[in-house]
């Protein structure tokens, strides 16, 4: 292939999309491997499982150009260390092997050698929630509650949400700070349930009943349930509601 320049390099890092992590610009990998393929189409990405044993794993990714060795990139994972190196430590390994194999050669290297996703996962092996004002500070960055902090979803009441967070998230602060301002990780099911039943209604349930209900119907609901208003509903009395005609 023809000799690649630095303002070939430079050309392919304009077009990549970085990610904010905790205020500092990161590439994903997929974002490096887009532009190798734009100035290395025919270059060859490599990997190989250096090992993995006790639950360690290591990975290590060659870039090539044709024949020619362009960078080198090695990363290590341990199984269970976060929620989804439970099930992917071995995939999330290789991954970061390639994202430093490419950040070597000189892809999305503006702000740092490391990817976007080596360094969350790094973040996520940090559990440092500890106390309820951390655990309510602990922000979102993601899903409809985008830019809230997890005090903020508790204070609005969607503990359905903040349930769905502790069993699906991958970042363990996340999960720790769920756990500190419900207590869910020492419930059973049948006990985080009737404690989502109890919780006032929500503000979308709130609206939901307002679009099924005719104003004059919700006075006739509140009548029969013994309520002055509709915020005064738990969260099961408003499912129930919603189910019905």
């Amino acid at each position: 292939m023809e000799n690649i320049s630095y303002l070939d390099l430079e050309k392919a890092n304009e077009k990549m999309k970085s990610v904010d992590i905790k205020g500092k610009s990161y590439m994903e990998v997929n974002q490096r491997i887009k532009a190798f393929r734009m100035v290395y189409p025919q270059g060859t990405i490599e990997t190989e499982m250096v090992s993995n044993e006790n639950g360690v794993c290591i990975f290590r990714a060659n870039i090539y150009d044709d024949d020619k060795l362009l960078a080198t990139g090695t990363a290590y994972e341990k199984e269970n260390s976060t929620f989804i190196n439970k099930t992917s430590y071995i995939e999330n390994c290789e991954t970061s092997a390639v994202g430093r194999a490419l950040g070597m050669a000189g892809f999305g290297i503006d702000t740092s050698i490391a990817s976007a996703e080596e360094v969350q996962n790094a973040i996520n092996n940090q559990v440092t929630i500890n106390t309820e004002d951390e655990a309510k500070a602990v922000q979102i960055t993601f899903g409809k509650y985008n830019g809230k902090t997890i005090g903020e979803i508790y204070e609005e009441g969607d503990i359905k949400y903040l349930e769905w967070l502790f069993d699906k998230s991958k970042d363990e602060n996340i999960k720790k700070a769920v756990s500190i301002l419900t207590g869910l990780a020492e419930m059973t099911p049948e006990e985080s349930t009737k404690v989502i039943n109890a919780m006032p209604i929500q503000e979308t349930q709130k609206q939901r009943i307002k679009d099924k209900y005719s104003t004059d119907e919700i006075k006739e609901i509140l009548i029969k349930l013994n309520k002055s208003k509709l915020s005064d509903l738990t969260y099961e009395e408003a499912e129930n509601l919603l189910e019905v005609k």
